[in-house]
């Protein structure tokens, strides 16, 4: 599902006006008969106050009102601007309902008369808000969300930047919103998807061509199903990847163990170990299906820039794929030994953690890598990486995480809600799946080794990563149900991944 910004839906407004000769009325004409639509299957009577700006939103907002008006609702509409400031198509759709004799004021205040057992239809901004609600406009939001009245928003609720999903000023809190076309970025973007409610996409006539160029969308169950690797009856271990793992450190080899396990839990055929020298005995105690690789160590339980060999020779003699990073920890040499591998690897890289961590300041680095690189890092990792502010990544992920893949050649997993994967040819997919199970420790372990595992199977970085991250969010969305979301461990959704992968080939129905 394509999702678009306020400037591509705009564009894509402007065309189907100018080229296709679709009118602007009978766009908003659809819009308003589809909004209506929806506001019936929630309300079957009753009362409905709409708040109608004075532009297209507003006049979407004003056909609603007709419509629901004509089907014998009682319906009241607040306009929040002065007369005189009515956009043509809103005016248009103004006169149309004064002559239906729809009851209509311009007021930009809301009493607790208005709200009263009423159902409110909010169309006051849409798509093209891009400065902060303020004054009498952000008095009525708040009044609106202080009473009990449900609210439907039209295209996006006022006060939300459809781009980013960030408040400006003040935004409504809706039960549901009803947008056209496609989603907008904003819908699925904090805090705007939270004030959003149940999202419903409307289809009023834009021709689909349109939104081919359209680079950032929210992958189906039925895309990501097609990128399951398949396993063929007549095969052997060594033709679904050997993944070498450089992770794990003193104090916090566990990281390295979960990562291997959700590496074989995703298909790996091998998975080997790279830990140093001294920790080796730890791992040869806990290993079953794993391999190990013991490294040059440092003398403080952690690698050495001298195992740099080992695994370039690993690597070059047996291993497919690369994951480096998962509680390797920040010594010095450790650091030195991660910017060393960089341009030296010929293997796709999978790098989480303290291998990105070894990359601060060096982020040029990216671009003299060998061979593709993914890297997943949290809001706290990719701001190190890239110098930007977590809060200034956190206002607009998408565009973030963009800019660093198209700079630094490299595939982004920005970790959060949601995540976002971008390549560096300027596309991003929104993950849907996910819940607050995963916010434990080591769960970015077991995605790490679940990307490995599918690029080791053959997939492309982006393919890999959009599976991976679905399919972690998924599993995490199981365990949970399996335990309380309270409880879930990192190994849990390690030990869910069977039942995602099982469920997305076996076409099971009771997955999104």
């Amino acid at each position: 599902m394509k999702v678009v910004t306020s400037s591509e839906i705009g564009e894509i407004d402007k065309k189907t006006i100018e080229y296709y000769g679709i009118s602007a009325p009978i766009l908003m004409e659809r819009a308003g008969v589809a909004v209506a639509a929806r506001v019936k299957e929630v309300l079957r009577e009753g009362r409905i106050l709409v708040l109608a700006g004075t532009g297209n939103n507003g006049g979407d907002g004003l056909v609603a009102a007709r419509e629901l008006h004509n089907a014998g609702y009682t319906v009241k509409v607040l306009i929040t601007g002065k007369r005189n400031r009515l956009k043509e198509n809103a005016r248009l759709q103004h006169d149309i309902a004064r002559k239906m004799r729809v009851p209509m004021e311009f007021r930009d205040k809301v009493t607790a008369g208005d709200l009263h057992g009423s159902l409110v239809l909010d169309a006051v901004f849409g798509t093209g808000l891009s400065k902060d609600i303020q004054g009498p406009l952000a008095e009525v939001i708040r009044a609106v969300n202080g009473s009990s009245a449900r609210v439907v928003a039209v295209d996006i609720p006022s006060g939300v930047s459809s781009d980013t999903g960030q408040v400006l000023g003040a935004a409504l809190h809706c039960a549901a919103t009803v947008t056209f076309g496609a989603p907008k970025r904003g819908h699925f973007l904090h805090p705007g998807a939270g004030l959003s409610g149940e999202l419903f996409v409307e289809d009023i006539g834009f021709p689909r061509a349109l939104f081919e160029s359209v680079r950032t969308a929210v992958p189906s169950r039925r895309d990501v199903a097609s990128l399951v690797p398949a396993r063929e009856p007549y095969s052997h271990k060594g033709a679904y990847g050997h993944v070498l793992l450089v992770a794990g450190s003193r104090g916090k080899t566990g990281a390295a163990m979960m990562a291997a396990h959700a590496a074989l839990r995703s298909g790996a055929g091998l998975v080997s170990i790279g830990v140093a020298d001294s920790l080796l005995g730890i791992y040869e105690g806990r290993v079953t299906e794993e391999m190990t690789l013991p490294l040059e160590d440092t003398g403080r339980g952690s690698l050495a820039r001298g195992a740099l060999t080992g695994i370039l020779e690993f690597l070059d003699e047996r291993a497919d794929v690369l994951a480096l990073g998962p509680g390797i920890g920040r010594d010095r040499e450790t650091a030195e030994l991660v910017r060393e591998l960089l341009p030296r690897c010929a293997a796709p890289m999978v790098v989480d953690a303290d291998g990105i961590n070894a990359l601060e300041g060096k982020a040029a680095l990216l671009r003299k890598a060998r061979a593709p690189v993914i890297l997943t890092p949290h809001p706290g990792e990719f701001s190190r990486l890239t110098g930007m502010g977590v809060k200034e990544i956190e206002s607009d992920r998408v565009e973030a995480a963009l800019r660093f893949a198209k700079t630094s050649g490299a595939y982004i997993i920005l970790k959060g809600v949601p995540t976002v994967v971008a390549d560096p040819a300027g596309e991003a997919l929104l993950n849907p799946t996910g819940n607050a199970a995963l916010a434990k420790g080591g769960t970015g372990d077991v995605l790490t080794g679940m990307v490995a595992a599918l690029l080791g199977q053959g997939l492309s970085p982006l393919e890999a990563a959009v599976l991976g991250v679905y399919a972690h969010g998924l599993a995490g969305e199981i365990a949970a149900c399996e335990k309380d979301m309270r409880s879930v461990l990192a190994t849990d959704v390690a030990d869910a991944v069977p039942g995602v992968f099982g469920r997305l080939t076996e076409g099971f129905d009771d997955i999104s």
